[in-house]
């Protein structure tokens, strides 16, 4: 959390381009979050948390976009914001374990 607070105001520059944008959120605050998911305890709710932040950070990054039929500003949509960003996402990484009594054969 602190990476984000850090770049704040690198994500939210208008001067900057959103690719780079985007090359800062993964080299310098994608890895920090995830450093040591491999020992997390890997649940739902841990995996939803990565999630969460990573939408806040995007929205950071991609800003608000103007609605078409009303003109006023909105927030984006996880569905827009996966559009938007075609790499993988973070909770991506972060696997959920199976147990083996309930694999299907």
């Amino acid at each position: 959390m602190l990476a984000i607070i850090r770049c704040r105001n690198l994500l939210s520059s208008r001067l900057l381009s959103k690719n780079v944008k985007i090359t800062i959120y993964r080299t310098i605050i994608l890895p920090v979050v995830l450093y040591g998911c491999e020992t997390w305890s890997q649940t739902l709710r841990e995996q939803r948390k990565v999630r969460v932040f990573e939408n806040m950070v995007l929205r950071r990054i991609f800003g608000p976009r103007r609605d078409e039929v009303t003109g006023d500003w909105r927030r984006l949509h996880n569905e827009e914001l996966n559009d938007l960003y075609s790499s993988p996402t973070a909770s991506a990484c972060i696997r959920i374990p199976h147990h083996p009594s309930r694999t299907t054969p």
